[in-house]
């Protein structure tokens, strides 16, 4: 019986059912369990795994670490400037360095931008301080000039604003925290909307309304790009009336069908952000996308350097309507959005206002602050230069000094040896003559006693 249990044509069965069952992964659970079934799991499609699986913009993504590290930069500026001689100590720097965000050592920061930060010896308490250089201070002073300015244009940009919200108002809290991107001064509450009564006026401390609409602001900035597009290029009206300019990333991966589609999207009709039209609402899905899409579009245009930071949007998603998730919506559109996650915070960024890390379109503001840019980028270079270049002065003056004073000498010494020379000339001179005398007078004798 046991010759037969244990013979060899068993044995090679079980050693072959021992190894299907290890190679499925189901006998570490027990030879009981070899016959249940797996559940396969679908992969998680959400917000932040597209997010992470978007095809990145490098160019953009390295403008937002330059520009996280100017943000750092005024910072510090603007704690160095609320000090009373405006100079402030490394010591007490270092303490403030978690409240501007700095996450390594101040004096490493500062060394890091010399054209910003100016480090010296204090010459009464022997410690190290620093100041703002005298070029980084004229660029901030530059900077509010040109937004007072160009009070008029900000003023339109808040009417476009509140013309783009549903009931004509916007929150004074939210338009404080993007104050920067719509280049608005710090005090404009009591600088500016005194001067225009007749255009804004506050309904209460917390909320700003507008007085009146303007027909001739109510044109989004897509609709000049239609224009342009109609007329340059010779489309269809049909082919431009709804469409948006489409700019994917380098490497973007195209799928099977997704022209289709795209094309479809692009003649979509929809409700333009200026129109209101609350008498036929609308319950189409794509439509309703793309109308906040063309919000999207049409506020991050209004801003300066045409981003805004994703967190901040979303204190305008009930005042625009745009009752959805920001984020998700973001990224289904990524040759007209992108959401650059480098930097401080996640960053949304309108594609095609940009080209090789500049801004297409430029304005007085951001002219300015790309001056500041320059001064961030340039880091340490040009500084041993232009101390060279000094040490080189100082040499060349010394030098032209000494050579100076040798060439005198030499024209001294020379003189001398003329002078020697014209003294010996004229030595030899009278001895010639006086020789050229005496055979004259010895010719002279020797004729008269031949005589």
């Amino acid at each position: 019986m046991a010759s037969i249990i244990f013979g060899p044509g068993n044995m090679h069965a079980l050693s072959v059912r021992l190894r299907i069952l290890s190679g499925s992964g189901t006998f570490q659970y027990g030879p009981f369990m070899c016959g249940v079934q797996r559940r396969w799991k679908k992969p998680v499609d959400s917000a932040r795994t597209r997010l992470e699986g978007r095809t990145r913009d490098h160019r953009l993504d390295k403008l937002m670490v330059q520009l996280r590290n100017l943000k750092l930069a005024l910072a510090v500026c603007e704690l160095i400037s609320q000090q009373r001689n405006e100079y402030a100590s490394l010591q007490l720097l270092s303490k403030w360095r978690h409240e501007v965000g700095l996450n390594i050592e101040i004096g490493a920061f500062l060394k890091k931008y010399p054209h910003i930060f100016q480090i010296y010896m204090h010459p009464v308490k022997r410690n190290h301080c620093c100041k703002i250089t005298q070029k980084m201070t004229d660029l901030i002073a530059e900077e509010e000039a040109v937004i007072r300015e160009n009070e008029t244009s900000i003023v339109q940009r808040l009417k476009k604003l509140l013309m783009l919200s549903t009931n004509g108002t916007l929150n004074m809290h939210a338009l404080w925290l993007v104050r920067k991107e719509l280049g608005l001064p710090d005090d404009y509450r009591s600088s500016m909307l005194p001067k225009y009564p007749h255009d804004l006026y506050l309904e209460t401390p917390d909320t700003l309304s507008l007085v009146s609409r303007d027909d001739e602001l109510a044109v989004a900035k897509i609709e000049e790009w239609r224009k342009k597009e109609y007329t340059e290029k010779w489309l269809a009206e049909s082919e431009t009336k709804y469409t948006f300019p489409i700019n994917f990333p380098t490497g973007f991966k195209i799928e099977k069908g997704f022209r289709e589609k795209l094309k479809n999207w692009q003649r979509l009709p929809y409700t333009k952000p200026y129109e209101k039209n609350d008498l036929h609402p609308i319950h189409n899905v794509e439509r309703i996308e793309k109308c906040i899409v063309g919000i999207l579009h049409e506020l991050l245009s209004l801003t300066v350097e045409k981003m805004i930071p994703l967190e901040r949007l979303s204190h305008f998603r009930r005042v625009f309507a745009m009752e959805v998730n920001l984020q998700e919506l973001l990224l289904k559109y990524p040759g007209i959005f992108y959401i650059s996650t480098k930097g401080s915070a996640q960053t949304v960024i309108l594609r095609e206002s940009y080209s090789k890390g500049c801004l297409v379109e430029p304005n007085p503001v951001y002219d300015v602050r790309r001056k500041m840019l320059d001064l961030i980028l340039s880091g340490c270079r040009n500084v041993g230069e232009l101390e060279s270049a000094a040490w080189l002065a100082e040499e060349y003056d010394q030098g032209s000094c000494h050579e100076l004073q040798n060439n005198m000498c030499q024209v001294d010494t020379a003189n001398t040896i003329l002078e020697l020379e014209t003294d010996s000339d004229s030595t030899e001179r009278s001895v010639l003559r006086s020789m050229e005398e005496l055979r004259y007078q010895h010719f002279c004798d020797s004729q008269e006693k031949s005589e």
